[in-house]
This record gives structure tokens, sequence and C-alpha cells, in this order.
């Protein structure tokens, strides 16, 4: 299968070519929102990070956001700093380029240019002569093997281990039987259902980093005090009818398919295999999406039973609801009904091919409706506290 696309200068493909303003602290997010606000079509993140972190999680921030400058989907970007902040902007703008020469990176120091008004003008006119730029790129067919699916659920239900996850399930191995890859994630959403996940792993070390992950997960919670297993953390998964986070993780596992597993990377990391990968990652949404996002993937399927909006600001993230209920319900925000499953109505592999089928538009550049409606969802995972 084929999708038009957009070929980068480092050989990658990407599905949109968005100009992103960039952060690199907590301290530049007014003026990283007020350059975008100015220049029509640019788009940009909000953050807490960038100050006072240290050692591995300051390391962790750093990759998030280089990796989110280096993407495909992202034509060129403008990285903003205060200017004594410990993640330097300058080094973020540099390993943007290094990472990706050819690509249009300005950096922007508010307390280099005066101040932000100055500096929101600096930006502007950066991200403008980009935006002109970006403008005159040229789609070209690309092959699907290139793409990266992002995997997630979230406002679960009952029926989402019977509906939208197993139909998106379908449409991962489609994909991969397309020479593509599929980012499984969501650790703490697999717990009770890791052995199903090894088990389908291509080799003994692949399948023991399924239990480590888990059992790393688990000590953090049990280090404050919580035991994740037999219960249920999550109101909204309780009210849409899931006992246990055993029960939610059985439904969870089903977006993964039936491919074997290639590989187990850790929170941020670059996927470099294909096929299916997992990705250590929190169940909640947002440094889920952010974390899949940062290693690459260029799209992302998020199926729910009770609705979500969020979206990534450089990556289309469609929504499929488990019950049509719910797609009536929340059509602003929801584009594909895996309902009919639980009616008798469709199968899974109908649904599976649906669900595929709107990937490759949106790869073409269909709009999805969470871009259509600005969502722009972004948080990093913090694993150390602020000194």
């Amino acid at each position: 299968m084929k999708f038009m696309g957009y070929r980068r200068a480092d050989g990658k493909a990407g599905i949109r070519n968005h100009v992103l303003i960039l952060p690199a602290v907590v301290c530049a997010n007014r003026v990283a929102r007020g350059i975008a606000d100015m220049v029509s079509g640019a788009v940009w993140v909000e953050h807490q990070n960038g100050c006072t972190q240290l050692g591995a999680d300051l390391e962790l921030s750093r990759r998030v956001l280089v990796a989110h400058g280096a993407h495909p989907n992202v034509f060129g970007v403008v990285v903003v700093g205060l200017g004594c902040e410990t993640l330097r902007a300058q080094a973020v703008a540099e390993e943007i380029r290094a990472a990706c020469p050819g690509k249009p990176v300005k950096l922007v120091i508010i307390q280099d240019e005066g101040g932000s008004v100055k500096a929101t003008t600096a930006g502007a006119i950066a991200a403008r002569e980009m935006l002109g730029q970006a403008s005159r790129e040229v789609k070209v067919e690309i092959d699907a093997a290139e793409l990266i699916l992002g995997t997630e659920c979230g406002g679960s239900d009952a029926c989402s281990g019977i509906s939208a996850n197993p139909a998106l399930g379908k449409a991962s191995d489609l994909l991969i039987e397309d020479g593509g890859t599929v980012i499984l994630a969501e650790t703490t959403e697999l717990i009770g259902a890791e052995h199903i996940v090894a088990a389908r792993a291509v080799s003994p070390a692949v399948a023991e980093r399924c239990y480590e992950v888990i059992a790393r997960c688990e000590k953090q919670a049990t280090d404050m005090g919580v035991d994740m297993r037999g219960g249920q953390p999550t109101p909204g998964n309780i009210e849409g009818g899931l006992s246990s986070i055993e029960e939610k993780s059985l439904g969870c596992v089903y977006k993964a398919g039936t491919k074997p597993l290639q590989d187990v990377i850790d929170y941020a990391m670059p996927v470099t295999k294909r096929g299916l990968v997992w990705m250590d990652t929190p169940g909640q949404d947002i440094e889920q999406l952010t974390g899949m996002v940062a290693g690459g993937c260029q799209i992302v399927v998020f199926t729910t039973g009770r609705g979500t909006c969020c979206g990534s600001p450089i990556v289309p993230t469609i929504k499929v609801a488990t019950n049509s209920e719910l797609f009536r319900h929340m059509n602003d925000n929801i584009d594909l009904d895996a309902g009919p499953i639980v009616a008798g109505a469709a199968t899974v592999d109908q649904i599976g091919q649906v669900i595929y089928d709107e990937m490759l538009a949106v790869a073409s550049g269909k709009l999805c409706k969470a871009e259509i409606l600005g969502f722009n969802d972004f948080a990093i995972h913090r694993i150390g506290p602020t000194m």
C-alpha cells in the first residue's frame, strides 16, 4: 500500500509539514505560543520542564524535545529559550540540526533578544519564512512500510476489548504485513497480560524485557504504597464496566494484533526495528502520546469507550469509539465507530480494514478531528524531582 507524504533530507518519511515552535523551558511557553499566534499555520507545544532538573530526568526532557524538533512530520522548528535554564535551548537546537541536516532550525533566546516582545517578533519572522519554504514542498508517493503507528486506548469501557481494540489490532497486523511498524505502549495497562505479549517475543531476551518493565512499573507503585493488581485505579474505567487492571489489560493487549514482538524499548527512545514494538510508557494518555511521537511514530490511532479529545501537536491522532452511542454523543471528536461489531453488524476484520484505510487517507493529508479542532496536547514523563 502507498500514501502521499514528504520525503525529508535525512531520508525519513513525514505525513505532515509542520513548522514547530518549541520552548526549551517552561519559562518560554508564553513566547512560543505568542509566535504561533502571530503566524497562522505554525504549531507549538507547552510543557513544565527544562529548569532545575537533574540527571536522567533532565536527559529525558532533552531527548523528547529534540525528537519532536527532528520529527519527520516537522519541516522546520523555532527553538525558544529564556537564557538561564538548565536545559539549554542552544543545545536542543544544535542537536536537531545534527540529527536532520538541512532542516530549518532557528534559535530565539528571550534574554538575548531583549525581552518577550522582541523575542516573539524574532520568532515570528523566522516562522513566517519557514512556512513560506514549507509551502513549496511537494508530496511524493511513499510505501506504507515507512509508517510507524502509535496505538493508544483511554477512557476504556467493557466494549474496548470486544470492538475497537481488536479492530485496531487487525489494522496493526495489516500495516505490519505491508512492512510497517506498530508501537504498543501503556505498560500499566498491560499488567496481568504481560505473559501474552512475552509469548510472542522473537527471542528470550525480548520476552525477559516484557517481565522487567512490568516489574519496574509495579515497584514504582508499591514504593508509594499502592498495589496495582486486583484493582482498578481509574474511576472512568470502573464506570465503563472494567473491574480490575487485569481486565483492562486483557482488552488493551488486543491493539497489538497477532504479529511477533520484535523489541521492547524505554520511554521516548527511537524505534529502530520494524514490526511490533513495545514502548515502556505510563498509562497517562498525554505522556504516552508524547513518548510514542518522540519514538518516531507519524500517526496515532486512539480507541476510547468513554470519550477523549486529545491530540498531538505534530502527529494526527485518529479516535475510534468502542460503541455507537459514544460515536454519536461525542461526534465532534471521534473519527470512526467500532460499535457495529458489538451490534453484530460488522466483523472485527471489516472494522480493522476501515481503520487501516483511514490511516492511509490521513497519512496522505486527510485531517482527523483532533487536528481540525487544534488539540496540541504535550506532556513529558517525569522520573525525578524538580530541585
